[in-house]
């Protein structure tokens, strides 16, 4: 790769790959349903070492994707968390093999409901079966030992992505060495669960829904905007809001009408309408349920006389979707086992964007945990 594929001293061009199994042997669902075959899109950077110790998966949010980091061809804007991924930087690509997976039910190159079902040659739509995160996580378990990887340095991820890091702390305990959950959460709260139903709603309200069986037929563009709309206004916190938009006008005077007269509503309907553009509405419904059922509380999260990895949990004071005190049962559930955590709480304003926004500060943290788990282990050999 020459250096001006590298123009930020970056990892330059990436290509995202695809990995299918559940051929032979469907993938059990946490539902009792199967699904087989499945594909799972994914991206890796740098090289695992001979002892296999270098290895990191990064999860991604809620409507995130495999392209973590780079840039792909023809595209100007590099992956959701270049800038700590590549050579010297957090996610260290001349020290460590990085992995990262677009989940499955998601529709960024994994098996979903928009995926062609093989039984009938039509897209699945409603007929996918639900899913959970639980069923995210066995399936990267599955993408793992393609990989060749025993077990994993550090799994990290936020919101979603740190509900799929903590699901692995649960599932395979032996197969990571380390995990750090950002501004996420042991189990929705009812208002958690209220904001992924208005959600829900506004698809499902939307004519052009069909019931979920509108790929021949034009997408409900209209209610998954709808949808992007409310979710990205918990994204931002009170002060992020004021400080970016205050109550600006588009242009001056009131207009006196019901068209969008502030910036902050053509920013949300910018928001919405480019969102439809990448995005599945079925596959919003499913993913949004599947952290509606995510639950660690209760115990569930450590397994008795299983291995304890070690933490770091970190949260953000301004994020009112997935609030610090969330964070601080994580910690309070993992102490009571006697578990290696730390806890860093970033004083940001952002609100729950900042774990995307707040690049200096987690990069510094990053590094040092990752540094104290890896004992000097994770160089390429």
């Amino acid at each position: 790769m020459t250096d001006s594929s590298k123009p930020d001293g970056g990892i330059g061009l990436v290509e995202t790959k695809l990995f299918i199994f559940g051929e032979k042997e469907p993938l059990r669902l946490a539902s009792g349903q199967t699904l087989g075959p499945v594909t799972l899109a994914y991206e890796t950077y740098g090289v695992l070492n001979k002892a296999g110790t270098n290895a990191l998966l990064i999860l991604h949010a809620l409507t995130g994707d495999a392209h973590a980091a780079g840039y792909h061809a023809q595209e100007p804007k590099p992956g959701w968390w270049d800038v700590l991924v590549g050579p010297g930087r957090a996610f260290d690509t001349d020290k460590y093999f990085i992995v990262c997976s677009n989940v499955i039910g998601g529709c960024r190159g994994s098996t979903g409901p928009g995926s062609i079902n093989p039984a009938t040659g039509r897209p699945y739509g409603l007929s996918f079966p639900v899913i959970t995160v639980a069923d995210m996580t066995e399936a990267q378990r599955h993408l793992m030992d393609h990989l060749g990887i025993g077990q994993w340095l550090a799994v990290i991820g936020g919101s979603m992505g740190g509900m799929q890091a903590l699901q692995w702390a649960a599932s395979y305990p032996e197969r990571v060495r380390s995990v750090i959950p950002i501004a996420t959460t042991l189990k929705h709260s009812p208002q958690q669960i209220a904001f992924d139903e208005v959600g829900r709603q506004a698809i499902m309200s939307d004519p052009a829904w069909r019931g979920g069986d509108y790929y021949d037929h034009g997408r409900p563009e209209r209610g998954l905007a709808l949808a992007r709309m409310i979710g990205h206004i918990t994204y931002m916190s009170d002060q992020s809001m004021e400080e970016k938009f205050s109550r600006r006008l588009k242009t001056e005077g009131y207009k006196f009408t019901f068209d969008a007269e502030f910036e902050v509503e053509g920013y949300l309907h910018h928001r919405g309408a480019s969102f439809v553009r990448r995005f599945d509405a079925n596959s919003y419904l499913y993913v949004t349920r599947a952290i509606d059922y995510f639950d660690l509380s209760g115990g569930k999260l450590i397994k008795a006389g299983a291995p304890l990895p070690r933490f770091m949990v970190v949260s953000f004071k301004s994020d009112w979707l997935y609030p610090s005190y969330q964070s601080r049962e994580i910690v309070a559930t993992l102490r009571t086992h006697h578990a290696d955590v730390t806890y860093v709480e970033v004083n940001s304003t952002y609100g729950h964007d900042a774990f995307l926004v707040e690049h200096e500060e987690q990069s510094r943290l990053f590094r040092h945990f990752l540094a104290k788990t890896s004992d000097g282990k994770e160089g390429v050999s």
